[in-house]
Parts: C-alpha cells; sequence; structure tokens
C-alpha cells in the first residue's frame, strides 16, 4: 500500500496537472482499498502531502477517507472534520453517522449539534442526514428532540421516505410513545420489511402483544429473521412462552425459509424453561450441536437454565462445566438452579467457585444464593451473604429483603422477621409481606398471619388468595365466625377465585395445557363425565393388580 502511494505521488510529479482527475481516481480507488486505519491514515498523510492536488479534489478525498475512517475511530474522524473549511452534505452526513453510531458518552448530543451546524451554513438536510439524527434521538430518548426533526422532515419533504419514517417509528417506539409510532405507520404510503418489524418491536415494547401478533399475521412482506425472533423473544419476555413456541413452530414450516440463529434458540430455550418443555429443551440442544452452531455464553446459559428449570440438575451442570467461558450470568443460572431443587449446599459450595473464578457476584446471583439457603434452612449463611453484599458494593434490594424474611420466617423466627422488615430503607411490598404469611400459616402462627394477610388484603384487596389463606388461619383456630365474615367481605366486594389451577404436558414437542375446565388445544375434547369414567377404570384396574401382586408374594 506504502509502495503504491510514493510509486503515484513520483509520477504525479512528472506529469501535466491536466492529469489531476486521473490522481484524484486512483486514490479514491485505493481509498476504498484499504482495510484497516493504519492503511487509510497512509493514504491520508500523502492526499495532504500531494503537491499540485486541486482544492476540489483534496476535498474530496478528505470527505472520502472521513466515511471511511468514522466508523473505525471517531476521534480520528472528528480531526479531520474539524480541518475541512468548507464541509459538504456529504462530509457532515459521514461525521454525523459516525457521531449517532458511535456515542462517546450516553449523554451525548454530538450529532444534534453537528445538524444544526449543518442548517446554519445553509445546506439543507437529506434522507441520510436525517435518520442518522433521529438515530441519535433513540438512543438518547430525546422526544423533544426527535419531535423537531420529525418536522423538518415534513418540512422537507421526506414524509414519503421509507428510511425516514422507519427512523420515526423506532424514536416514538423508544421513547415509550407507541400511540405516535403506529401513525407514522398508518400514513406510510410505501413500507418495506423494516417498517412491520419496527412497528411489531414497538407493539411487544409496550406491551401490545395481541396488537403485535395482529400486525405479524397481516405482513405481506416475507418474514426475516429479525421478524421471527422478535416475536419470539416478546411474547418469552411478555409472559406467553407456549404462544412463543407456537410461533416457532410457524417458522419451521413458513415459506420464508428462515433459520434458526443464536438469538431464535436462546428464545425457545426460554421458552421451553418456563413451560417445563424438556424434549423440545433438548431438541434445540442437538439442533446447536448437530448444526455446529457455536454454543456461546448466551446459548450455555441459556441451556443450563432450561435444564435446571426442568428438573435436570446434572445435565446442567454438565453443560455449565462444558462452557469455555462463564460471565456472571452462566454462574448465577446454575446456582438459581440448585437452589430452586433445594441444593443449598451445592449452591453456596458454586458461589465460592465463582469467587475463586474472580467473577464478581450481582444483585440476581445473592437473590438465588439467599433463595438457596432458604429452602435448605441455612439461616446463618443467609444471614452472612446479606451482610457480604455491601462489600461488593450491591444496595440490597426489597427482593433481598423478601428472601431474608423467608429465611428467618421458614425457621419459625417471627420476632427477626418482622424486625428486619421494619428496618427496610424501602417499602416492603406484597412478596415480603406474603413469604411472612407464608411462614404464619405453615408454623400455625395465627396472631401474627391475621395481621399480615389484613395488611396483604388492603395493599390489593382483588387478590382472592390472601382472603384464602386468612379463610385457613381462622379455620385452624376453630374461628369459624370470622371466617365467614371474610368470605362475606369476598362476596361484597366481588372477588372470585382466579382461573383454576392448570397442568401443562408436551406431546411430540407441543406443550398442552389442562385444567379442570378441559382442555382448549383439543380439537374434540373428551366430556368431564368421560374422564372420571376412564380415571375409575384405571383406578379399578391397579387395585386387581395390586391384589395379584399380593398373591405371588
Amino acid at each position: 500500500m506504502f509502495y503504491a502511494l510514493e510509486q503515484m505521488k513520483d509520477s504525479y510529479s512528472n506529469f501535466d496537472f491536466e492529469l489531476d482527475g486521473d490522481v484524484k481516481n486512483s486514490i479514491g480507488r485505493l481509498i476504498h482499498r484499504c482495510k484497516s486505519l493504519k492503511e487509510l491514515s497512509q493514504v491520508h498523510s500523502h492526499v495532504i502531502k500531494l503537491p499540485h492536488l486541486l482544492p476540489n479534489h483534496r476535498s474530496f478525498l478528505t470527505s472520502r477517507l472521513l466515511f471511511c475512517i468514522s466508523p473505525l475511530s471517531l476521534s480520528y474522524a472528528c480531526k479531520i472534520f474539524s480541518l475541512i473549511q468548507n464541509p459538504t452534505l456529504f462530509s457532515y452526513n459521514a461525521i454525523i453517522r459516525a457521531n449517532s453510531t458511535n456515542p462517546t458518552h450516553p449523554s451525548s448530543s454530538a450529532s444534534l449539534i453537528l445538524y444544526k451546524q449543518l442548517l446554519a451554513n445553509g445546506l439543507l438536510p437529506d434522507s441520510i442526514t436525517l435518520p442518522f439524527v433521529l438515530k441519535e434521538c433513540s438512543t438518547r430518548a430525546d422526544l423533544i428532540a426527535g419531535r423537531g426533526v420529525h418536522a423538518h422532515g415534513l418540512k422537507f419533504g421526506y414524509e414519503s421516505d421509507v428510511y425516514v419514517q422507519n427512523s420515526l417509528i423506532n424514536l416514538y417506539s423508544e421513547c415509550g410513545v407507541s400511540e405516535d409510532a403506529h401513525k407514522v405507520f398508518d400514513e406510510m404510503p410505501n413500507r418495506d420489511v423494516v417498517s412491520w418489524n419496527s412497528i411489531i418491536i414497538s407493539s411487544l415494547r409496550s406491551g401490545e402483544l395481541d396488537a403485535a401478533l395482529q400486525l405479524f399475521s397481516a405482513m405481506p412482506e416475507r418474514k426475516n429473521i429479525i421478524t421471527w425472533n422478535s416475536m419470539i423473544t416478546g411474547f418469552v419476555q411478555g409472559g406467553r412462552p407456549k404462544e412463543a413456541l407456537e410461533i416457532f413452530r410457524d417458522m419451521q414450516v413458513s415459506v420464508d425459509t428462515v433459520y434458526p440463529d443464536k438469538v431464535t434458540l436462546a428464545g425457545v430455550l426460554s421458552a421451553c424453561a418456563s413451560l417445563g418443555a424438556i424434549n423440545l429443551g433438548r431438541w434445540v440442544h442437538h439442533y446447536i450441536e448437530r448444526t455446529g452452531t457455536t454454543c456461546d455464553m448466551v446459548l450455555g446459559t441459556s441451556l443450563v437454565d432450561m435444564y435446571g428449570k426442568c428438573g435436570f440438575i446434572r445435565k446442567a451442570f454438565e453443560v455449565f462445566l462444558g462452557m469455555p467461558e462463564k460471565d456472571v450470568l452462566a454462574w448465577t443460572a446454575m446456582i438459581s438452579s440448585y437452589a430452586m431443587h433445594g441444593y443449598g449446599r451445592d449452591a453456596i459450595e458454586l458461589y465460592g467457585r465463582m469467587e475463586e473464578a474472580g467473577v464478581r457476584p450481582n444483585a440476581v446471583t445473592f437473590v438465588a444464593i439467599l433463595s438457596a439457603c432458604a429452602h435448605t434452612g441455612l439461616i446463618d449463611e443467609g444471614r452472612r451473604y446479606f451482610q457480604r453484599m455491601g462489600k461488593h458494593g450491591i444496595e440490597p434490594r426489597v427482593e433481598h429483603y423478601t428472601c431474608m424474611v423467608d429465611i428467618l420466617g421458614r425457621a419459625g423466627r417471627f420476632d427477626e422477621a418482622e424486625e428486619l422488615i421494619g428496618r427496610m430503607p424501602v417499602s416492603p411490598d406484597v412478596f415480603t409481606w406474603g413469604a411472612l404469611l407464608g411462614a404464619c400459616r405453615t408454623h400455625g402462627n395465627i396472631r401474627l398471619g391475621e395481621k399480615v394477610a389484613r395488611l396483604l388484603i388492603e395493599m390489593e384487596p382483588e387478590n382472592h388468595v390472601f382472603y384464602v389463606v386468612l379463610c385457613d388461619l381462622y379455620g385452624k383456630s376453630r374461628r369459624f365466625e370470622d371466617r365467614q365474615r371474610v368470605r362475606s367481605w369476598m362476596n361484597d366486594r366481588r372477588v372470585e377465585k382466579g382461573a383454576p389451577g392448570t397442568s401443562l404436558i408436551e406431546v411430540e414437542g407441543v406443550v398442552l395445557e389442562f385444567s379442570v375446565k378441559g382442555s382448549p388445544e383439543m380439537e374434540m375434547e373428551m366430556p368431564m363425565e368421560r374422564l372420571k369414567s376412564v380415571l375409575e377404570t384405571l383406578d379399578n384396574e391397579m387395585k386387581v393388580d395390586e391384589k395379584y401382586i399380593e398373591t405371588l408374594l
């Protein structure tokens, strides 16, 4: 590269100035062949030093260098821009793009400042300028500035430009103004797959999962991997993992010919973890191995979490050990798996190994380790870890206090639990009081249980669970009149028990849900009387088998 530049410089000095255009084109081609910042900086130094290069050609080449350098080094690009006497729109677009995609600080507003300079210098923005300025507004969630740029888009005639309109949808989505995002989308004369993806993501972010599903179904464009991943991840995070798996099955048989990537697989594993769908989770694991997909920390952690929540602790630990690199999320997932199934000592041992590995715990790690102590009755250890949080610069949150209340409550140390709640720097929530209420129910502490249950009813008067627990406490203490009074409260306040409990079973990768009312997934549902008859027949057959076994003994 350097040799070619020197040759060009030597040959240039032997030719007339009329060949300046050829030199400009040659250097321009050379710029686009550069593969590193070092090579670009070499070209830049020769552009500065080349004699007799016309000013407009030097300015053009400097702008091209600015465009190529800006993604690699923002500071270098800014220095180049500062040396341009009369920046063109191309130069402004390059430096605005660099600042919006590589902000030096979250509160930086360099792109907006440059945009104002552009306007002050008499230049008009184009369809490249506005999307990058809107990108900075989105990053900073600056709704006021974004609306101003939106007005400029209308003023300069870009209300039909699909790139500008897509950027506006993303702006209003990032700023939490889903209504305006939908308004922009509805008024777009032309839409592409990015438009549909943007409005679907906006709906998912605002919790409008049904609206997102309607848009997804109505989408005329071929869905790409971003579309499918957004829907799967959005429904998992929105608490509807079963539908997320249905979307994944649709993706596998769709005409779009889209193959799952790491984001897809992580989302599906998360859904499997929520539903206990171990067979599908295993299929995903085999798919990763069969296709040679790199099992990075995200996928590895997702597998650990899935196996742990499905109850396969050994397999979770096997995957965990096989991970070449482990971050705090991976360690926390394995600790949580131990805690969830009552392996408190194993969780504590693993926490010690994490600290030995030099991995700093986070707030979620301490929730996991405190839960492990609660489920195993390790009171002193729980206190020690609670106090250790401060050494790691972590301020205990309400969930950490809830775990400590649970630890003390399970051990029957109600006075200490009440004292801890009284010392909380944050207001205890329903989960904190709920942990104490559960302990009162377990240990039969009627006096404190009554007090806590009444407090919870005041906090959430529509939640039937607290009424039921209070009735149970009164029933155990034979205070039947009080129990009847609570039931009257429920009737007067029209508090009804929630949906009936459900069970989930996985059949050939499909998760079916059953309750006392039946299964909504079954096209020809078995009547309840017929189901009872089948169960009675099975019960009788089991009794016959039992008698037959007794005759053989």
